[in-house]
């Protein structure tokens, strides 16, 4: 994990400063994700600020897409919910700006890419910039094909943050570390996102690899698969600065669509635990 102020950030925004703030504690950073306006904006808004009040440290916000390669089932239907009920890249950008001015936490947005270029990237970083939004997520931008895009979230001062995989090769590695900006994404395993029983063997050696690479100079976060506070727990002890929890959070809204009022007490209390999972040394 991070060790306070011996790092050589090149951002020093609002995301690596909840990082240091919380390394300092040994404390690790919970990134709690959500299907933007799943399933409806009202609903949405309800189930974040629960995710804040429940203790976690940055809220990542999906934008729904009709192909999301990367994604399991779970979240595959959150999109299409998000979608069958209106849901555009705009309005969950001003939602967003609704929620920056109430949630003092860092936010992220995930996105394909498709969207950001119906948009313009200069339009959609624009927007980003004015909602409050902290940094951007793609995970089928290459990171060969994306210096535009890293371009004008540098101009508008977004975190351009970029994934790596367990297969992604040392030199990859070296060049994702250096073009990534807030934290480094960590897929932790193959496959798509979606809560698993265990955490594998393989997963704890990427970090491992991968935070070797990325020590005191960008924050990882592991991502895919996490769902339980002790999967969070053993990332952090090999030596992950954050975990990433989306799935397990999208099937709890999902299992309350006939009764969406109750989903927030529900995921209050699963953000607790995982944060409280977080702290190396609880009280």
């Amino acid at each position: 994990m991070l060790t306070g102020l011996q790092t050589t950030f090149r951002s020093n925004g609002p995301i690596v400063q909840k990082f240091r703030e919380l390394g300092k504690r040994s404390e690790g950073v919970i990134i709690a994700y959500l299907m933007g306006h799943d399933p409806d904006s009202k609903a949405f808004i309800a189930n974040a600020i629960s995710l804040f009040e429940g203790g976690a440290d940055i809220l990542e916000v999906g934008i729904p897409f009709s192909d999301p390669v990367a994604d399991g089932p779970v979240i595959q239907a959150a999109s299409i919910r998000a979608l069958s009920g209106g849901a555009t890249p705009q309005k969950i950008l001003d939602t967003v700006g609704e929620l920056s001015s109430q949630l003092k936490i860092p936010i992220v947005i995930l996105t394909y890419y498709n969207p950001v270029l119906a948009m313009s990237v200069e339009h959609f970083m624009k927007s980003a910039k004015n909602n409050g939004v902290n940094g951007v997520v793609v995970p089928d931008l290459p990171l060969e094909e994306g210096d535009r895009f890293r371009d004008m979230a540098i101009k508008h001062d977004i975190d351009s943050i970029y994934l790596a995989a367990p297969n992604t090769s040392e030199g990859r590695l070296r060049s994702i570390v250096e073009r990534s900006r807030g934290f480094l994404y960590l897929v932790s395993l193959f496959g798509v996102t979606g809560p698993r029983d265990t955490l594998s063997q393989q997963a704890l050696e990427t970090v491992k690899r991968v935070k070797s690479v990325a020590i005191g100079r960008i924050p990882v976060s592991a991502g895919f698969g996490i769902s339980q506070p002790q999967q969070v727990s053993s990332l952090l002890q090999a030596g992950a600065d954050g975990a990433i929890v989306g799935s397990a959070l999208v099937r709890i809204v999902a299992d309350h669509l006939a009764d969406p009022e109750e989903a927030p007490n529900y995921l209050k209390k699963n953000v607790s635990a995982l944060k409280q999972a977080s702290k190396l040394n609880p009280l």
